[in-house]
């Protein structure tokens, strides 16, 4: 198979999926006979095939996916003059605690805010996808471990919690919280964060150059 054939398969490929896709899932595409260095080289290709685009192709914590560019916002938006209801203060505080602080229990947000978290603003959170339960606090009544989960992630544009921008300003969180709230509209808009390639197993076979 020629590059141009393999590239060909795996822009489709990401283009048509909904989810991202991980390198993993891109082998599929080819009967496990194309290594990942060769399929770390394609999309690097593929990235620069559509740099001077309005899409791109980022690595975000769930795979590799495409992505409207933080600069078309401003026109995507357009299509939808409807916004979703916002976030609360108190709902998006209590992220960026979680985010920020985690694993944490809801004891250690109420310690942090001053005050008594509701529980249907936990839930709101787990049901956006954007947090869960990854265990419990070994001590008196078990309080459950609050954390982050990869759709968070996905959804700022990140790959991992390293990325996670400061919040030291009213900019940086206004940044932040506009990109979770600009996911409630179906649009991609993320950070502009650069990705970066899994490390891999080297190839096991070769593609030939067109």
């Amino acid at each position: 198979m020629n590059t141009v054939a393999a590239k060909r398969i795996l822009e489709t490929a990401l283009i048509c999926t909904p989810q991202p896709l991980q390198l993993r899932d891109m082998r599929v595409l080819f009967d496990d006979r194309l290594g990942l260095d060769t399929l770390k080289v394609l999309l690097r290709e593929l990235q620069q095939d559509w740099a001077q685009g309005g899409i791109e192709l980022v690595n975000v914590a769930s795979g590799w996916r495409f992505q409207s560019r933080p600069e078309m916002r401003e026109f995507l938006d357009r299509l939808h003059p409807e916004k979703p209801p916002r976030y609360t203060r108190a709902t998006l505080e209590t992220l960026a605690i979680i985010a920020y602080r985690q694993p944490v229990t809801r004891g250690d947000i109420e310690d942090v805010r001053g005050v008594t978290v509701n529980s249907l603003l936990i839930k709101q959170l787990e049901d956006r996808g954007w947090i869960e339960v990854i265990g419990h606090r070994e001590t008196v009544g078990r309080p459950a471990l609050f954390a982050t989960t990869k759709h968070f992630l996905d959804d700022l544009g990140l790959e991992s919690l390293d990325q996670l921008p400061l919040l030291d300003t009213p900019e940086q969180r206004t940044q932040v919280m506009d990109t979770l709230q600009s996911r409630e509209s179906g649009l991609q808009t993320e950070l502009d964060m650069p990705p970066t390639l899994e490390e891999g197993v080297t190839d096991d076979i070769s593609i030939d150059s067109e």
